[in-house]
């Protein structure tokens, strides 16, 4: 099992700080959750149903033709190795190691490149995984230039898989729309924009072949009755939508505005999180931690990914234990 961020039990155990007493910012996850409502008893008391509406209303939300709901992009991430034959996949790096995982287990062979590098080696590679925006590494990219870069793969039966996971708050920018087309596959997920993680949905955009292919190889009731009823909802309430947008907006902009202000200069980021890299990340992670902050340290590179803190009682203890790790010195 890889590393991922959000491992509170984790720490607590390690640092013997409570559960209460910590600000976690480990994960993308928006803590400006959309409010679930009570649950009819149905939902739980029976099967889950494909004709229940929830496609018309993901169709409409992703601006995606036809999809696939799936638990979680995590489960699409992990099938879709299993559907090609052996193929020279390029990965891009660093990103969520989920996928180069993935890809590397199904016996292919993987390449993990920075953003540019993959787009210029096209012609090498059998299948390119963009992350867009990237985790950690906040990459955006032109939809014309990932059109193109889709048509050169396509023409020789290759994949172009983009991961949106983190594109909810830019959905202007999306592929979704152009998920018809053969060899093009767009990942979405609900957990990070709607802060939902808990209940492991997202979606497929992709051809109706290959989406049939990957409904077959997943099984029936890949999503529970109970969420599949939340998001129907979710993705139907436009109006939280525009406000949560705006909030996370400002959110990000407030916690770049902090870490500049102790000279965390982020390195990258959107509206999710912002991303630092810095040979000293590891010391940073542990002082941070031992004062019930936890953030999400990644090894290589050595940089630290912050997510948004909920309100502004969490910037001011996040501003005041970076303010007292450089009072004793440490990044000087």
């Amino acid at each position: 099992m890889l590393e991922h961020g959000g491992r509170l039990h984790q720490a607590v155990i390690t640092y013997g700080i409570a559960p209460a007493d910590w600000l976690d910012l480990s994960t993308g996850i928006s803590p400006h959750a959309w409010p679930v409502p009570e649950l009819p008893a149905e939902a739980w008391q029976r099967l889950p149903e494909d004709d229940d509406g929830l496609v018309d209303v993901a169709q409409a939300y992703y601006g995606a033709p036809q999809l696939l709901p799936v638990a979680g992009s995590q489960a699409a991430i992990q099938a879709l190795p299993s559907l090609r034959g052996p193929s020279r996949v390029g990965v891009i790096a660093p990103g969520y190691n989920e996928h180069a995982h993935a890809w590397r287990r199904a016996g292919h062979e993987v390449s993990c490149l920075s953003a540019s590098s993959l787009l210029e080696r096209v012609d090498g590679l059998d299948v390119i995984v963009l992350i867009h925006p990237n985790n950690p590494g906040g990459e955006r990219f032109e939809r014309e230039a990932l059109l193109a870069c889709h048509a050169r793969l396509s023409a020789r039966g290759g994949w172009l898989i983009v991961d949106e996971a983190f594109m909810d708050v830019t959905p202007e920018d999306s592929l979704s729309p152009f998920a018809t087309r053969d060899d093009l596959v767009v990942l979405r997920s609900v957990g990070k924009f709607f802060g939902l993680a808990g209940i492991r949905a997202g979606f497929v955009c992709a051809s109706r072949p290959l989406l049939d292919t990957l409904r077959d190889y997943l099984g029936p009731w890949t999503l529970s009755g109970p969420t599949r009823h939340v998001l129907k909802l979710a993705l139907a309430d436009r109006g939280w939508q525009t406000e949560a947008r705006g909030w996370l907006r400002h959110r990000s902009a407030r916690l770049a505005e902090v870490l500049r202000m102790h000279a965390i200069t982020p390195t990258a980021g959107c509206a999710l999180f912002h991303w630092w890299r810095d040979e000293q990340a590891p010391m940073w992670h542990h002082a941070l931690a031992a004062r019930g902050i936890l953030t999400r340290l990644f090894d290589e590179p050595r940089s630290l990914r912050f997510g948004l803190p909920a309100d502004e009682a969490g910037l001011l203890r996040l501003g005041e234990a970076l303010a007292s790790i450089r009072s004793m010195g440490l990044g000087r």
